[in-house]
């Protein structure tokens, strides 16, 4: 962090957000933050989490190198050596970001594969019995994509700056969750964490027999209300737990 000037980085931020003519509320709804947290840094008080160097130099059009320099390195100015060793001891002085899933032991490992192998004889006996359809296909597969992801793809441990300022949305790579009214910190990410793996745990076990049931006992009455039934086990069976449970720990 000592390679860092504040002020000189919180005035260059400055002039490239009123450069794109945004406002410091829209460069933090934009990254998900509070406008307090854009006028900090513009003030030169504090200095982005590493996990939001990337978003903010492609809203603001720069690289992260020029961020983290401070000024706009053109193709007639190439940096020198010097320069080019100071962008790298301001890149190695972020801190990490936090452990995956795959480096901790976790119980959810043994109880995802588990339901997998079940949501796989569930669907096989609906195929038998000429009762698989599109929506238990599309159920299983977010549940198993999701559930894949939670247990040994996701942060176990959340930036520093989700605890210093009020985050509501979450993104890794290609998976984006915003959690409207619900800040997310490292208080309550664990028990969302939690309550995800369990959502997709209980899908994949359950949901392939609970369908294969209701297909073969109330046909009728199933086939008319699958498709909420679906929509509901999909979003407020993952969507509820995790927001009241990120609630209590918030």
């Amino acid at each position: 962090m000592q390679n860092i000037d504040k002020e000189k980085f919180g005035a260059f931020v400055a002039h490239l957000r009123k450069e794109k003519g945004l406002t410091q509320r829209e460069v933090a709804e934009r990254l998900h933050l509070s406008d307090k947290a854009v006028s900090k840094w513009e003030t030169g008080q504090s200095i982005p989490d590493t996990g939001l160097l990337l978003p903010l130099a492609e809203l603001l059009g720069v690289t992260v190198t020029e961020l983290l320099l401070s000024r706009r390195v053109g193709e007639a100015a190439p940096l020198g050596a010097g320069e080019t060793e100071q962008a790298v001891r301001a890149a190695i002085a972020y801190p990490r970001e936090g452990a995956r899933a795959w480096g901790e032991k976790s119980r959810w490992r043994p109880a995802y594969l588990l339901s997998l192998g079940a949501a796989g004889s569930g669907l096989l006996l609906c195929r038998r019995d000429g009762v698989l359809t599109e929506s238990l296909w599309t159920l299983v597969l977010l549940a198993a994509l999701f559930g894949g992801y939670f247990v040994f793809f996701a942060r176990t441990r959340l930036p520093a700056y989700y605890d210093q300022y009020r985050v509501t949305g979450y993104s890794d790579g290609c998976f984006r969750m915003n959690l409207a009214g619900l800040a997310l910190n490292n208080r309550n990410w664990p028990h969302i964490l939690n309550a995800a793996r369990a959502w997709a745990a209980a899908v994949l076990a359950v949901w392939p027999f609970l369908h294969w049931g209701m297909a073969s006992l109330l046909p009728q009455l199933w086939s008319r209300w699958e498709l909420w039934a679906v929509l509901a086990a999909a979003l407020g069976g993952l969507f509820l737990p995790c927001y009241l449970v990120g609630k209590k720990w918030e």
